[in-house]
């Protein structure tokens, strides 16, 4: 059986986001669990605002065609968003948008297509980004995803992580390890 091959993304663009470190934690628990992880910072993939007329013009963004590179060769994705009022950040929204874009000879929805997600959030407010997530998963349970049904989210993000970047509570640590965990351990059930 292949090795279990997951993206890693956060939807924050912040240098010192909350949800990069959250994600770091689940990347290892992952990787830890035999996964290969490869993490990106959709930071380092510029796109402008999804617009037809500039796919028209101009065919897909050179970002949006190495974003959507790498979400194909995945088998998993693993995602930590945060909460922007209430729903996802536009950096994520945009990326998805771009990336679902089809070319010719390719099937519909090939970035997304049976793609195992698992999802989590970390955020200052009391409820962690749970609300954002409801919209983060209905996203890609229509983009014909498969989104795992454990999902974490961290209240009080501001006072969670110790300067190493790891959580001060160890329960929420093994939680977010086991969520990574649980992503490889579908993948390669999926895939096996």
């Amino acid at each position: 059986m292949a090795q279990p091959h997951i993206l890693a993304f956060a939807g924050s663009l912040r240098k010192d986001s909350f949800n990069k470190k959250l994600l770091s934690i689940a990347a290892a628990g992952a990787n830890a669990a035999g996964a290969k992880v490869h993490q990106i910072d959709l930071r380092d993939f510029p796109l402008p605002i999804f617009d037809e007329d500039l796919e028209s013009e101009s065919g897909l963004p050179v970002n949006a065609q190495k974003l959507k590179k790498l979400f194909i060769e995945a088998d998993g994705l693993l995602i930590a968003s945060p909460e922007y009022n209430s729903s996802m950040t536009a950096v994520l929204k945009n990326t998805i948008d771009w990336v679902s874009r089809p070319v010719p000879n390719e099937p519909p929805l090939a970035a997304f297509n049976h793609k195992i997600i698992s999802l989590m959030s970390a955020s200052p407010g009391a409820l962690g980004g749970l609300r954002g997530l409801v919209h983060v998963r209905a996203m890609f349970g229509n983009l014909n995803a498969i989104v795992l049904p454990g999902q974490v989210a961290i209240s009080k993000a501001h006072e969670a992580f110790s300067p190493e970047g790891l959580l001060n509570d160890h329960r929420q640590q093994a939680n977010v390890e086991k969520l990574g965990a649980a992503l490889a351990a579908a993948v390669a059930k999926w895939n096996g």
